[in-house]
């Protein structure tokens, strides 16, 4: 634990000026972003007594040990970036909206040349026109379903609507007239879109004129006696009726409104948000957080706006905002939602009439949100708390292992060797923080040298960050070599030291300076290491961690067979109870590990088996390797080619075709197919080109097409 002392800035060094602070750990991780109209009068706070200070105040600068700050000119700019270091920091210490689960938004690609009327989840795309979110997933499809008689647009995938395209035939909502059917011709681009057009506008709330003009449509083919035209109109009319009918009217003025709502208590808060488009309410959605640091309600009314509209633009934001408290002060919020949306945003508390008795219907949702939350979290938090210190009781530990992370081998009769690595902070999985290796050292089947090695790699890493931030001094040898032999360490390729598992936005580790406060890969040590096995993998690993000088990591290994946790120079496990909370944690992270390691050796698996002779040619990608067997139909007749027929292939020049034509003469032809009924050897049947989803590949005798049972 820090003394705030030891790094509290010298009186005169913080200016009196706006700007947004940062404090760090000692590891450099940014802990903490908060801004201020002045900065000198705000740090000062921080570094008053610890006695006046907020239990989580305390918590949060005794953690730290460091401070900086950056001056910009106006309170909108520190607001637009904390809003942005929050974001890429991802500090312990800020209060952090989470959803409680991913809400779905009725999507219209407006951006393709048939635009699609579907489900969306997830991070907005540009182009494309938003409407909720929903609560639920069928909400948006019954109504999506009484929409399609008037509206016809296309709801069928890429897939389905160039196979329609392609044999002339439309789908089943084609058929029965729910939809334009674009892909066989029935409307044009033009019209389609129009549809679509029409569409967006309905969901807008722009509905009463709309449903006029069917009226009239109607009332003109009534009198025109054509009878069939108006019942059908009269039908689309009670459908619209009827999608109107699912969202009633709370605000009779066509309002475009937000409204924002907070429950909290001493340690949590819940924000419920109701989206009101037309005087209906489109969409609601829900937050909860953990009050890490003393703040107010005005503060987590700042938070929850910055939450919901600091990705958003134009029409997103509504041209009034209801909230239970205006953040202190107003004015820079209320500038700075009037630059995203790009004109006039009111930001206030309603005081009296239907605003406010709506308001009261969102405050009462949030305090369910908050009760429910509070009882589905009370039992977990507890059952996770009581693993914990049975986990720390077993292995004699000095406390409660809050980060834990699972090794495992997986491989296919020795081939395909990979391992990984799953991180559980506080009992549930942190799968950012996933990790998967190649083993390269050597080759064969040998678990316990897997073992080692990637012990070896994973904490190398985890040294040599230490020594880049000058908290290892402990000589180079322990560092020398994290390139050599194991896979190069910054990369973020199969193959490298711990390929991320989905995260493809983190930067590589050679991009992050010791100044920088984003989570580096391995940076962080666990308090206890566990890997899949006994007696032999522990010995591995603990030997691993000695080699490094590192004695300050647990280890302990499950054995599958009688779940016994052993542990190193022990020559008898030690066995949990079967009830035992600790024991079904070690049981869920030593699965979780030996899942991830098995899908990655399929993945592995399943790309060797695919590969061709086309692989191995230098610069050829996916797209002019499918134009390749498209254009010649096989690998046996493109290798029997010639250099100007090659050329011929949209996308190929001269210098590739050379590199293509010398690359099939030196590769060995493939082995005949067999046909497994007979034993015929089908020497007419063409090689394939073996490319990702290229059909019709065909499979010799004895092929390994489904060999799970062997693997490990």
């Amino acid at each position: 634990m820090a003394d705030p002392s030891s790094y509290r800035p010298k009186p005169g060094e913080i200016p009196d000026s706006p700007g947004v602070y940062r404090f760090r750990d000692e590891h450099r991780r940014v802990i903490y972003v908060g801004k201020a109209k002045s900065l000198r009068q705000r740090l000062a706070n921080y570094f008053q007594d610890l006695a006046g200070l907020h239990p989580r105040t305390r918590t949060m600068v005794t953690t730290a040990a460091s401070v900086e700050w950056t001056v910009v000119s106006t309170e909108v700019e520190a607001l637009q970036l904390e809003y942005s270091w929050i974001k890429e920091y991802d500090p312990r210490f800020n209060v952090k909206y989470r959803d409680d689960k991913s809400y779905p938004y009725l999507a219209v690609t407006m951006n393709e040349e048939f635009p699609r009327v579907q489900v969306m989840r997830g991070h907005k795309k540009k182009g494309v026109r938003y409407f909720g979110p929903y609560g639920h997933a069928w909400a948006i499809r019954d109504t999506v379903d009484l929409l399609l008689r008037v509206f016809p647009v296309r709801t069928c995938s890429a897939g389905v609507f160039k196979n329609a395209a392609r044999t002339g035939r439309p789908c089943l909502l084609g058929y029965i007239g729910k939809c334009s059917a674009p892909c066989v011709d029935r409307v044009s681009a033009e019209e389609h879109r129009e549809l679509a057009e029409e569409f967006c506008d309905f969901m807008a709330g722009r509905t009463g004129a709309y449903l006029r003009r069917l009226e009239q449509r109607m009332t003109e083919a009534a009198e025109d006696m054509e009878y069939e035209r108006a019942a059908r109109l009269r039908d689309d009319i009670g459908a619209l009726k009827k999608a109107m009918e699912k969202s009633a009217v709370v605000l009779a003025d066509a309002t475009d409104a937000d409204l924002i709502a907070v429950a909290e208590d001493e340690l949590e808060a819940a924000v419920q948000i109701f989206h009101v488009r037309g005087g209906r309410v489109r969409g609601q959605r829900g937050w909860v957080t953990d009050k890490v640091e003393e703040i107010t309600t005005s503060a987590l009314v700042e938070h929850a706006l910055q939450q919901l509209y600091g990705e958003e633009t134009g029409d997103a934001v509504p041209k009034e905002v209801l909230v239970p408290a205006l953040p202190d002060p107003v004015e820079p919020v209320q500038e700075w939602l009037t630059g995203r949306r790009g004109s006039g945003v009111s930001l206030r508390v309603p005081q009296r009439g239907d605003k406010r008795a709506l308001m009261e219907t969102v405050q009462r949702n949030a305090q369910q949100a908050l009760a429910l939350h509070k009882t589905r979290r009370a039992s977990d938090l507890t059952t996770r708390s009581r693993a914990l210190e049975e986990i720390a009781d077993a292995l004699d530990l000095d406390g409660a292992p809050l980060r834990i992370e699972c090794y495992d081998i997986s491989h296919l009769q020795g081939d395909d060797v990979v391992a990984s690595m799953v991180v559980f902070e506080d009992g549930l999985a942190r799968k950012s923080e996933y990790r998967r290796f190649q083993i390269k050292s050597f080759a064969g089947q040998d678990d316990v040298r897997s073992m080692h090695e990637v012990i070896t790699r994973r904490f190398r890493r985890y040294l040599a960050d230490k020594e880049r931030t000058g908290e290892w001094t402990g000589g180079t040898e322990a560092t020398a070599g994290v390139t050599a032999g194991t896979g190069t360490a910054t990369g973020v390729t199969d193959g490298a030291d711990g390929t991320p598992a989905g995260s493809p936005g983190e930067p590589p580790a050679s991009t992050l300076t010791e100044d920088d406060g984003r989570p580096r890969r391995f940076a962080y040590p666990p308090q206890l290491v566990v890997v899949d096995g006994g007696a032999p993998q522990v010995a591995a690993a603990r030997r691993a961690l000695d080699e490094l000088g590192i004695d300050d990591i647990a280890v302990c290994g499950l054995a599958k067979r009688l779940e016994e946790v052993w542990l190193p120079d022990d020559d008898d496990p030690v066995v949990l109870p079967r009830t035992s909370e600790g024991l079904y944690l070690l049981q869920r992270v030593r699965d979780e590990a030996h899942r991830f390691a098995i899908g990655y050796q399929r993945v592995k698996r399943a790309k060797r088996f695919r590969s061709g002779p086309l692989d191995e040619v230098p610069g050829l990608g996916d797209t002019r390797k499918q134009a390749l067997i498209k254009h010649f139909g096989s690998v046996k007749k493109l290798r029997s080619a010639t250099i100007e027929q090659i050329c011929e292939v949209p996308g190929i020049g001269r210098k590739t075709a050379e590199v293509i034509a010398v690359a099939l003469a030196g590769a060995a032809p493939a082995a005949p197919a067999v046909n497994t009924a007979t034993g015929e050897i089908m020497d007419d049947v063409e090689e394939p080109g073996k490319t990702p989803g290229s059909p019709g590949e065909p499979v010799s005798a004895g092929a390994p097409d489904d060999r799970r049972g062997l693997e490990r």
